[in-house]
């Protein structure tokens, strides 16, 4: 089974980081914009797991985790914040909105994946 991935970052850049990163692991990856475009494409497409930015316009991530949290609070969908921020109260605040983990920018390949497969379903892993 093939792990499913919603990928938020305002930066084309990123998007197509994660993209590669992600699709040479094996990973579908939806992508968004920003909070808003992500928690339309998050209700559409059901991921395994969610990779966000903090710093994006329209909604941040600290808005899209919550929005996501809210709309089942038995949902269980790894949200993974993947940002330049490591300030210990942004992610004191991430964690209290319903984030599962943080990786600082910039990440990684093989840290991201391992990370991904840590949080992901067991049933999602490739």
């Amino acid at each position: 089974m093939t792990l499913n991935g919603l990928a938020i970052d305002d930066s084309r850049t990123m998007r197509n980081l994660l993209t590669a990163a992600l699709g040479r692991a094996g990973y579908t990856v939806e992508l968004a914009e920003d909070g808003v475009e992500g928690l339309e494409k998050f209700t559409a497409s059901d991921p395994d797991v969610v990779i966000t930015d903090i710093n994006m316009p329209n909604m941040d991530g600290f808005g899209f985790i919550e929005g996501a949290r809210a709309l089942d609070r038995e949902r269980t969908v790894p949200i993974l914040v993947l940002t330049t921020e490591s300030a210990p109260e942004l992610r004191a605040r991430a964690r209290a909105a319903g984030a599962t983990g943080w990786i600082v920018k910039p990440f990684d390949d093989e840290k991201l994946v391992w990370a991904i497969e840590r949080v992901a379903p067991q049933g999602a892993r490739t």
